[in-house]
């Protein structure tokens, strides 16, 4: 009996396939994934495997790359399926304003937004949030992104019109007329609208809305006030964003006397002017203070009292304290001595 060698292998080997790299996020990859495929064999040793293989889509949960190994004895392994998480798209972004346009169109204040986030495969993980503020402008954006399992970014904006700057009152001046105010004011280019309120108001309220108009309009002329009572008027400007300043004054309605008002606080010798009476040829000017200290007769509604003068022989200056102020009209000749009816009595209050 004669016998002999040789080798001998029936076992198939075991294959097993090599991501190129771990995962990119949270198990799932986002660009492509080279997997090599290798295997073991005890006996007779690896002749050869499956070529590399690259993956690179379509987005699944559960993508697969299969191959197999060939033993140097011809045994061919069982095909290894290799599964993977494979997601390279963005997650489609949706910002949300936190409210509606405050007026217009506009946002006046601070904006909150918030971004919402869809994904078909590996799902959203998170989204980011954002505040506007500022800088004013027609055309804002506010950004944000969402963020999927797989790591992949999607981005999404908010366009916006912002202004949280109100317009600015620049002039409210009042121009006094006998029993009347012309308020006149100035304001900058992107007030849309004003309104003019006084204090006491109309009808017994406490305060009216006595003007409400275009940014074109300038002033307002106010009518039937009471000599002596001080009228608060407050000017309200708004912009298309409904902005809104305010600019105030107090005001010393006045009757025929104009200037100074009524108590009015002088440091020099004051211009004293009134309302000019119809028909009147002069004016008779008195001035006292607890007694009669000053007389003159000008021609026109307006008469600049002077520092120091003489009256029945005696020396005057203008010094500090409280001076009363009259005015009639009177007609013809100066000599006669006709005069109309008083035309008003005024104060003023000499401070140096």
């Amino acid at each position: 009996m004669r016998s002999f060698a040789l080798s001998y292998d029936g076992t198939a080997p075991h294959a097993f396939g090599a991501p190129a790299r771990e995962p990119d996020s949270n198990g799932w990859y986002n660009q492509p994934i080279r997997v090599a495929f290798d295997g073991t064999d005890t006996t007779s040793g690896i002749d050869s495997c499956t070529a590399p293989q690259v993956y690179s889509g379509p987005d699944a949960a559960n993508a697969s790359l299969s191959g197999d190994c060939t033993d140097r004895a011809g045994n061919i392994s069982a095909v290894e399926t290799l599964s993977l998480g494979y997601d390279a798209t963005p997650p489609q972004v949706t910002a949300i304003p936190g409210r509606a346009p405050d007026a217009n169109g506009w946002y006046n204040h601070s904006l909150a937004v918030d971004f919402s986030g869809a994904d078909a495969t590996s799902g959203v993980v998170s989204c980011t949030h954002a505040t506007y503020s500022g800088p004013d402008t027609p055309t804002a954006f506010v950004g944000g992104s969402c963020s999927d399992r797989a790591g992949n970014q999607g981005t999404a904006s908010a366009a916006i019109k912002y202004d949280g700057t109100a317009p600015a009152v620049m002039l409210l001046v009042p121009k006094p007329g006998k029993r009347t105010a012309e308020l006149n004011w100035r304001t900058t280019p992107d007030a849309q609208s004003v309104e003019l309120l006084r204090s006491p108001g109309l009808s017994g309220q406490a305060e009216s809305v006595v003007f409400r108009g275009p940014s074109s309009a300038t002033s307002y002329l106010d009518t039937g006030l009471h000599p002596g009572r001080t009228y608060h008027y407050r000017l309200a400007v708004a912009d298309e964003a409904a902005n809104v300043s305010t600019k105030a004054l107090d005001f010393v309605a006045r009757g025929a006397l104009l200037f100074p008002g009524p108590g009015e606080k002088v440091n020099k010798p004051p211009l004293l002017v009134w309302s000019a009476a119809r028909g009147a040829s002069y004016y008779n000017v008195v001035l006292t203070r607890g007694r009669r200290v000053y007389s003159a007769w000008p021609v026109r509604a307006r008469l600049q009292l002077p520092r120091s003068w003489k009256y029945h022989g005696r020396r005057y200056k203008l010094r500090p304290g409280t001076y009363r102020w009259y005015v009639w009209p009177g007609r013809g000749r100066l000599s006669a001595g006709r005069y109309g009816k008083l035309l008003g009595a005024s104060s003023f209050v000499v401070t140096r």
